[in-house]
């Protein structure tokens, strides 16, 4: 599997099997699964002030992404990505 790279753009498809355009903002390892923090590309192009929605999947052996299903991995990859945020600000 190639590494993912911030700024690289995938479609993805919704629970409505919509395709929407997703940016990746960041990219992090944890005990050995890699997570990406994505936006809609459609709300990064838009010049506003308001805060933008930002997503956290998990990415498989193939490449492929995949919605986080329990709070508790959840709440930690959010605080991994909380985390590095801070670093670069």
């Amino acid at each position: 599997m190639e590494k993912i790279e911030v700024g690289e753009v995938f479609t993805i498809t919704d629970d409505n099997e919509e395709e929407l355009e997703v940016e990746v903002l960041a990219s992090i390892n944890i005990e050995g699964t890699e997570y990406v923090a994505v936006s809609f590309v459609e709300d990064l192009k838009e010049e506003t002030e308001e805060d933008i929605d930002v997503f956290f999947l998990k990415v498989d052996d193939e490449g492929d992404f995949s919605a986080i299903e329990s709070d508790e991995e959840f709440d930690k990859v959010s605080a991994a990505f909380d985390e590095i945020m801070e670093d670069d600000e």
